[in-house]
């Protein structure tokens, strides 16, 4: 029995235009033609298909699963262990990630003792993107950094928020009018502005040596969100995320050069950032 590329298409829940990719790689090429040149699927073809499918909905890429079907010397069940373990770390990971999510929500809804008017007075009308902190305070959850800054941030008062908020705001327009002036970015100012986030850091959340605050503005360059976390979509300019970038590394290099050759290394070089919240208010602005 034969079929037609719309037919297996119809039957195996897949694509035309992935079994045309298939045939054109090499992973499923079906054995017959048409007289009209039309490609033909047989039993094998099919049963080959059946495989394909069954590794792709474990998460094998194709070619991993073109050498499992190919090598009759491929050891699939180690190849399976190997995936069933990974796949156990994944359910972990998102069982956390179900944990996180709930405390998120928490925090929202009881977080810091405000009423809705005085969240709105410290914090403003804020719109943020949780999925970043939320992948942040997975990936450092458990560091030292991590933790202390989310347990600094848990202890200040309405007061605090409303102290450090401000300070942030006075940074953001120092950053915008040294960018729009066109500043270098290894200028003094742009590093000061730099220094002063930096410090910005250290005194409300966690201490952020050079080599730590090089990896934070790393982020804030290459993930849009973690840019909105200190100057929101409304106030940025294209360019601007890099911009800081620079100058936060430019101010490391300065601070290296300073310390001398004899200073102790920098305790940040090898530490993890802190993660979803640090520099940010309960809202997730800066």
């Amino acid at each position: 029995m034969e079929y037609s590329v719309g037919q297996v298409s119809a039957f195996a829940g897949v694509t035309v235009r992935t079994l045309h990719h298939y045939d054109r790689t090499g992973l499923l090429s079906p054995s017959g033609r048409s007289r009209a040149g039309y490609r033909l699927y047989g039993d094998a073809d099919l049963a080959r298909l059946q495989q394909i499918l069954f590794y792709r909905e474990l998460g094998f890429p194709l070619d991993e699963i073109e050498a499992l079907l190919e090598d009759p010397r491929a050891d699939a069940s180690e190849r399976l262990r190997s995936r069933q373990s990974r796949l156990r770390e994944e359910i972990a990971r998102l069982q956390r990630l179900v944990g996180l999510t709930q405390r998120a929500i928490e925090i929202q809804r009881t977080g810091v003792p405000m009423t809705p008017r005085e969240r709105t007075e410290v914090f403003g009308e804020i719109t943020f993107d949780l999925s970043y902190a939320t992948e942040a305070g997975l990936k450092f959850e458990g560091s030292a950094s991590h933790d202390e800054a989310m347990e600094r941030a848990a202890g200040h008062t309405k007061e605090d928020w409303r102290t450090l908020t401000g300070e942030a705001a006075v940074w953001r327009e120092e950053l915008l009018a040294a960018f729009d002036a066109g500043e270098p970015a290894d200028g003094t100012c742009a590093m000061d502005i730099a220094e002063a986030h930096r410090s910005h850091l250290t005194r409300w959340f966690t201490p952020c040596p050079p080599g730590m605050h090089r990896r934070i503005a790393d982020d804030f360059a290459a993930d849009p969100r973690a840019f909105a976390l200190v100057v929101p979509a409304s106030e940025q300019r294209p360019g601007l995320a890099g911009y800081l970038c620079r100058a936060v590394h430019a101010n490391a290099a300065r601070a290296t050069a300073t310390a001398g050759a004899g200073a102790e290394p920098d305790p940040g070089a090898g530490a993890a950032e802190p993660g979803a919240g640090t520099g940010t208010d309960a809202g997730g602005r800066r």
